[in-house]
């Protein structure tokens, strides 16, 4: 039986490119909608055909698993044609520039386009070249990933029963992190508290403008904390050095159960995959009772769903 939804929400534009410059009210909808589809994948039958006749494109430029299978499955129950370009034998590893694929995908005449691109910017400049298409950001070099901090959001709110005025602990790589910078703004905007814990080699110039306390070492940092949200090292965005050895990291910034003991007695873990165990997080830690890693996984779904469908609805002919 296909359930219509009960959500009249409609995002008020045209690309999500970015959890900057979304209201409170946008926010909210699209995690009201995101319940809704949660109730829907817990079911035996997981379709609607809100976007029955719409044509999705995947286009990843970088490795992911949790991300493009999420988003498949997603435009696949609600009933889009989905296709997941390769886009490592695509013409642009022959030299076409950005703005040529662009012009290819017009032709194709696309409704959605999901990009991730090592690239900040990459997706915003897909986004000013494609006519009747909106565009997702899946993911673009260190700048943003929001869909990653909405299913955040949507985790923490369904376990804690509210965001406003939580004590969130970010840790880890803060620097290479799109998922960090994602979060922080969705946070502040939401009303938590968010603070960023990590060696200073891994902390951007001038994090406090973000709106954010800053803390060097793990206790202080997780002292009093609702939700401890690790982040994994991104070697591959690294030239150089930025910790001394993987071993002597997790022995001062890895999350494990004396760390965590520093947080609230109550306080749940999160990371946003994939994790390195025994680097970033100890897996007594990740497989444990506080821990939402495998919740984040579903959340995430039922979040592309309604990033999807709420897109879909600003479509011409919607």
């Amino acid at each position: 039986m296909n359930i219509a939804s009960k959500s009249s929400f409609v995002l008020s534009r045209r690309h999500l490119l970015g959890i900057e410059g979304l209201s409170q009210q946008d926010i909210s909808g699209l995690l009201d909608l995101a319940e809704e589809f949660v109730e829907l994948n817990r079911q035996v039958e997981k379709k609607r055909t809100s976007l029955r006749g719409r044509t999705q494109i995947n286009m990843f430029f970088e490795a992911s698993t949790r991300t493009q299978s999420s988003f498949e499955l997603a435009g696949k129950r609600l009933g889009a044609d989905v296709m997941n370009m390769s886009t490592s034998s695509s013409s642009m590893r022959k030299g076409e520039t950005l703005i040529d694929t662009a012009i290819t995908l017009n032709a194709m005449h696309p409704d959605i386009l999901v990009v991730r691109h090592s690239a900040s910017g990459a997706v915003e400049l897909l986004a000013s070249k494609l006519d009747g298409c909106s565009v997702i950001n899946a993911g673009d070099g260190a700048h943003e990933h929001p869909t990653q901090a909405l299913l955040d959001a949507l985790t923490i709110r369904r376990n804690k029963g509210r965001i406003e005025g939580l004590t969130v602990a970010i840790c880890g790589d803060i620097l290479h992190s799109r998922v960090a910078r994602s979060n922080i703004i969705l946070l502040n905007e939401m009303g938590a508290r968010v603070r960023v814990v990590a060696p200073s080699t891994l902390l951007p110039p001038g994090i406090e403008r973000f709106g954010v306390d800053v803390a060097r070492d793990m206790r202080e940092g997780l002292a009093g904390c609702d939700i401890v949200m690790m982040l994994r090292l991104q070697r591959e965005r690294m030239n150089g050095s930025y910790v001394p050895s993987v071993s002597e990291y997790f022995h001062y910034w890895g999350l494990d159960t004396k760390k965590l003991a520093f947080a609230k007695p109550d306080a749940l873990v999160m990371h946003p995959g994939p994790m390195n165990r025994g680097v970033e997080i100890d897996s007594i830690v990740a497989d444990g009772a506080q821990s939402l890693i495998r919740e984040q996984v579903e959340m995430g779904v039922a979040v592309r769903m309604a990033v999807l469908e709420a897109l879909s609805r600003n479509l011409p002919n919607a």
